[in-house]
């Protein structure tokens, strides 16, 4: 990062404030590259709608040239079908998540990630697929 670039960890953390923790899905647009804008509102709407009341919490940003690596904690109740399972009414707490982002000018342009979805799952009382 060089001197007025904007720093790169303002839009994971708004990503995280506004997206995920208030449901303003239209900063999507203000945060993404137009390519992949529409892709992200196809992940992330249907899971705020399966947990109404998700938290995430910022546990490390780490920044490396454009690359920002986010450790995530995630919290919420099941409260819409999710993964093809109704909703449980039951909480998920602590789940944890790590996700990569490139982001050019202020804009994230890739995004790649692991979440514990297992851990999910269980403290759900569900079973994944298969079992």
């Amino acid at each position: 990062m060089t001197t007025g670039d904007p720093d790169p960890t303002q839009a994971v953390k708004r990503l995280i404030d506004e997206v995920m923790n208030q449901g303003n899905l239209d900063v999507l647009d203000d945060l993404y590259v137009p390519r992949l804008a529409a892709v992200a509102r196809r992940w992330v709407e249907p899971f705020l709608n399966s947990f109404s009341d998700i938290r995430m919490r910022i546990v490390e940003l780490v920044v490396e040239d454009e690359t920002v690596v986010g450790r995530f904690s995630c919290s919420g109740t099941h409260t819409g079908t999710w993964l093809g399972h109704a909703p449980t009414g039951r909480r998920f707490t602590n789940v944890a998540e790590v996700y990569f982002f490139d982001v050019v000018d202020g804009r994230i342009t890739r995004v790649w990630g692991l979440e514990d979805t297992a851990d999910r799952l269980r403290q759900l009382g569900l079973s994944p697929a298969g079992d």
